[in-house]
Parts: C-alpha cells; sequence; structure tokens
C-alpha cells in the first residue's frame, strides 16, 4: 500500500467505525442508566403513595380525623399562615440583605 490515497482512505473508515462504535455505546450506556433513573423514581413514588396510603387508613381506623393545631406557649392557638407569611417575609428580607452584601463585596 504504498498509494496514499488508498491508505487515507482506509485510515478515515478506521476512524468512522471506532467514532461510530463510541457513539453507540455512550448513547447505550445514557439510554439504560435513564431507564434505571426512571425505575428508581417510579419505585420511590410507589413506596410514597404506599405509605401515604397506610396512613390515611391508619387514621381513618383509629377514627383520628381531628385537625392539628398548634399553640404558643401560653396556650393561645397560632395562625399557621400568618406564621407561614412572617416567615416567608423574613426570607425575602435576608435574600435582599445576602444581595447587598455580594454586591459591596463584588
Amino acid at each position: 500500500m504504498s498509494n496514499p490515497v488508498l491508505h487515507a482512505f482506509f485510515l478515515g473508515r478506521a476512524f468512522a467505525e471506532v467514532v461510530g462504535e463510541k457513539v453507540e455505546e455512550s448513547l447505550t450506556n445514557a439510554v439504560s442508566e435513564l431507564g434505571k433513573f426512571d425505575a428508581e423514581q417510579r419505585e420511590n413514588l410507589r413506596q410514597f403513595i404506599e405509605e401515604v396510603q397506610v396512613r390515611a387508613e391508619r387514621d381513618v381506623t383509629q377514627g383520628n380525623t381531628s385537625t392539628t393545631t398548634t399553640t404558643t406557649d401560653n396556650g393561645s392557638p397560632v395562625d399557621l399562615q400568618e406564621t407561614i407569611d412572617d416567615l416567608r417575609a423574613e426570607i425575602a428580607r435576608m435574600k435582599a440583605e445576602l444581595k447587598n452584601y455580594r454586591n459591596q463585596n463584588a
């Protein structure tokens, strides 16, 4: 094979075959990992649903239909929505402070 054109052709063909095999292998591995991830997530979801159903059935059999109320130290009930709103406002203030701090030190 002293013909450089013929040599370049076979070199290119071998290169294309190897690249094709590597792409096929990578694609196969990616699809396999995606399948594993999907199966794991479905199993996690199934277990979660099962746990929720078990707890709901347990509460029904125990007749536990009362709602839970939170009280303060002095025994007065707390409005949960008000507490959530206060926490959200505090988080917003902290985010603003953090943004200001980052801008000052940038």
